[in-house]
């Protein structure tokens, strides 16, 4: 009888051990003890930032520059975009193991430094840090800080976070001069090994010594979730300044430091440890809602397949519905099709397109995978590249039907519209110009550097995924090549920017390649 009355205690006693005491050991140090040593920093609101444009100012980057404390959304990012989901599995649940056993700091930092580098390639960490990280970074950056930040002239970042994750950020959207990080084993020259090779307390601190040599830094920012780190600020700045959790506001959009127009990356959301849980619960989930959504586009008609999206949470708007199919039939003055200009937001535009009509068009790419060509319920027409046998291969199918074309060549998921190649305006007689927008909350239906032919499955994995399509009305006669003598440029630009306001999309020069340079260091050809 004393075994069953032991071991309730006993697990009592160890659950004590393990999980209520170090949850409270950490509330304690992120709360009360946090806040009694750092009474008397003052605040990042009452720094002025009048006169400073020949100063310095030193700073940590999460917490301070960024609103977030965490370094876990960041690593899960490059794990999940520059490893893969079970990289990404195996970083969560260490990071929930380290948590109830109330390991943070120095130690907590190295283990998902390991889990999220180990093995992994360095040309893989310099794309998602080119391509992925700078759109979240931007999401996250602290107003208040980056108004003192960008009064300043020299600027340095002193981070525990690994270099290589944060220097082209703060270089180039903040015009950060020096960064210090830690520092990753590298084997090879191309694979991490995971391990930290330098970056502790004591090498911040000489190097922060080195940077100002016997003079100190005119501005320090600290965070209030990292009180060890004060002493160190306090030691080598003149001025010291807290960002609280009362100065965590968000930078606006319009005062980015630089605009966002390209991204890469599969995840629409910042990863959170409760987020990227809710992420691995759904994925299954979502797997099998997508293949119910492609069986559905493709296997029923037009106008069933619309009416039993809803059901499966996909919904698609249409406005200023276009005339019925026995009204359009042969819509072309002279007897040709109708050509569809939209702007590109996914690889489904045309399939939405499709639906909204309810009869089949045909639609031309430039790069399409083998695979996207097998499953997509509608024509594909590839373009060569060739102006000459390009411009013959759409009067051709112009000729047969009706044609939609992305004229700006690849997609753009920002509110931006890409430069419009002229070739179409010069070709079509009728053009009516379709504004699109696609909504996403979990994943993105594009890439760059990615498995391209799984961009509809990724969309349509979204728990609501939805597609808004607005007619803007045939292009007036007048207002076109044949009829109106303008330029292909001219009325290409037209479009571009009635489309823009339709939309309240920016009108920009950008093309194809500058995104693929960009993004994936190539000129996106397939």
């Amino acid at each position: 009888m004393v075994f069953p009355l032991v071991m309730p205690k006993t697990a009592a006693h160890w659950l004590q051990l393990f999980l209520y005491r170090p949850a409270r050991n950490r509330l304690r140090r992120q709360g009360s003890l946090h806040r009694t040593k750092s009474r008397a920093i003052p605040s990042v609101a009452k720094c002025s930032v009048e006169g400073r444009g020949g100063q310095s100012l030193v700073s940590d980057f999460p917490g301070t520059i960024l609103r977030s404390s965490s370094y876990f959304p960041y690593f899960m990012l490059v794990a999940f975009e520059g490893g893969s989901l079970l990289r990404a599995l195996l970083l969560l649940l260490s990071h929930l193991l380290l948590f109830l056993l109330g390991t943070d700091g120095e130690l907590g930092l190295r283990v998902m430094a390991f889990v999220t580098f180990c093995g992994l390639r360095r040309k893989d960490v310099e794309v998602v840090s080119r391509a992925v990280l700078p759109k979240f970074y931007l999401e996250d950056l602290n107003s208040h800080s980056y108004r003192v930040l960008a009064s300043v002239g020299r600027k340095v970042v002193v981070t525990r976070m690994p270099r290589v994750m944060v220097e082209g950020f703060l270089k180039e959207y903040l015009e950060v001069g020096e960064v210090v990080g830690s520092e990753l084993q590298v084997i090879g020259g191309c694979f991490f090994t995971g391990f930290i090779s330098s970056g502790g307390a004591a090498a911040r601190s000489r190097t922060m010594k080195n940077l100002f040599s016997e003079k100190k830094a005119d501005v320090g920012l600290v965070s209030y979730c990292n009180p060890h780190d004060h002493q160190l600020f306090v030691t080598h700045c003149k001025e010291t300044f807290m960002v609280s959790r009362e100065t965590s506001a968000a930078l606006p959009r319009e005062k980015y430091p630089k605009p966002l127009v390209f991204h890469d990356g599969r995840l629409a959301f910042l990863p959170t440890p409760s987020a990227a849980l809710f992420l691995f619960l759904y994925f299954p989930i979502g797997v099998v809602l997508a293949a119910c959504r492609i069986l559905i586009g493709i296997a029923l008609p037009y106008k069933l397949a619309r009416a039993v999206a809803p059901f499966l949470g996909f919904k698609l708007r249409v406005h200023n519905p276009p005339p019925t199919p026995a009204a359009a039939a042969g819509g072309g003055s002279g007897g040709g099709g109708v050509l569809y200009v939209c702007n590109h937001r996914t690889l489904l535009d045309p399939v939405m397109l499709t639906g909204a009509l309810a009869r089949p068009l045909t639609a031309v790419t430039y790069s399409l995978s083998p695979v996207s060509e097998l499953l997509a319920p509608i024509r594909t027409v590839r373009l060569t590249r060739d102006r000459g046998r390009d411009a013959e291969k759409l009067r051709r199918l112009l000729a047969e039907g009706d044609v939609v074309v992305c004229p700006e060549g690849t997609t753009c998921r920002e509110p931006y519209l890409l430069r419009f190649s002229a070739l179409f305006a010069e070709l079509a007689e009728e053009m009516e110009p379709v504004a699109v927008e696609a909504r996403v909350s979990m994943f993105y239906g594009t890439t760059a550097s990615g498995f391209k032919f799984l961009d509809p499955v990724f969309f349509l994995m979204n728990p609501r995924p939805g597609y808004e399509l607005r007619f803007l009305g045939r292009v007036p006669r007048g207002r076109t090549c044949a009829g109106g003598g303008l330029s292909g440029v001219d009325v290409a630009n037209a479009i571009q920017r009635q489309l823009g306001d339709a939309l309240g999309f920016e009108c920009t020069t950008l093309t194809r390649k500058d995104k693929y340079l960009m993004l994936a260091g190539n000129d996106g050809v397939v």
